[in-house]
């Protein structure tokens, strides 16, 4: 893989790893689904200038607009809205450990979009990541750093979202349409969907007194990780190759466990490592099927 690949998907997944204890800190004043909401459209209304400015032109054929829609829709509304709802009644460990099974979901789906046939390690290596799943999402922690088995399935079901937005994203790259266009263009559509409906669902008084540090945690979400995180990941899955680039989330939980331990005091318990070492080493088994 070439360095400046596995680079730019090296710094896509550690923005990543942090997205679950910015989107805590976010939904500690602030209802789930504003945050899920507001970093779209504010993703997408830094996005679109960006894109003008840039004169990156709008898909022209139409399965590049289907696979911008795709890979727009699910990066951008459907997994925001279910990963933040779960963030919300789960913690930000559970929540990073739960993502780093996407590999194993991006993998699947992408070998499926190109009916291409799982090895049995492939399969062994998905039936020890989803043990490790279910024993995550079964433990229940108490104190600062609560989970619960509904905000873990939430945050699972957002992984189908991602990894049928990554999938997508990847081809259209691979189809001579940068990343940067499938980025700013697959944001600002949404944005600009959602716009009309944020009068009618946003808390406008929790936004005002929400305070600095949880408004930082959605700017770092709408800037951080929808723009420069997808930015840096659609352009290297198109780049290196869905299935080997996706090997790279492995590594995701890494900064999301740390963090959550620095700045929310959550606790790694021996239930929590076991269940992750699971996850981890089926993630690994997977991919190298």
């Amino acid at each position: 893989m070439p360095v400046n690949v596995l680079l730019a998907a090296l710094i896509a997944v550690v923005i990543f790893g942090a997205s679950p204890v910015a989107a805590k800190i976010a939904v500690s004043t602030i209802p789930a689904m504003d945050v899920a909401l507001l970093r779209t459209v504010i993703g997408g209304l830094v996005a679109l200038p960006m894109a003008l400015m840039l004169g990156i032109r709008f898909p022209q054929s139409r399965q590049q607009r289907w696979l911008l829609v795709i890979s727009g829709f699910c990066g951008f509304v459907g997994f925001p809205i279910l990963f933040t709802l779960g963030v919300l009644i789960t913690s930000a460990n559970h929540g990073s450990m739960i993502l780093a099974a996407l590999p194993v979901f991006t993998g699947a789906i992408a070998m499926a979009w190109d009916r291409v046939r799982p090895a049995g390690r492939w399969w062994l290596g998905c039936a020890i990541a989803l043990g490790g799943e279910v024993i995550l999402i079964s433990s229940v922690t108490t104190g600062p750093g609560q989970s619960s088995v509904s905000g873990d399935l939430l945050v699972l079901g957002s992984n189908i979202f991602a990894s049928i937005g990554y999938v997508a994203g990847g081809r259209l790259q691979r189809s001579g349409y940068s990343a940067r266009g499938t980025t700013f263009w697959g944001v600002t559509l949404f944005a600009l969907l959602l716009l009309p409906v944020l009068p009618l669902v946003l808390n406008v008084p929790a936004l005002q007194n929400g305070g600095i540090v949880p408004w930082s945690g959605i700017l770092y979400l709408a800037i951080g990780v929808t723009i420069i995180g997808y930015m840096l990941w659609y352009w290297a899955l198109g780049s290196g190759g869905i299935a080997r680039v996706g090997l790279i989330q492995f590594l995701q939980p890494v900064s999301g466990v740390i963090l959550a331990g620095l700045l929310l005091a959550e606790p790694v318990t021996a239930i929590f490592i076991a269940a992750s070492a699971l996850i981890l080493a089926g993630v690994w088994l997977a991919m190298q099927g």
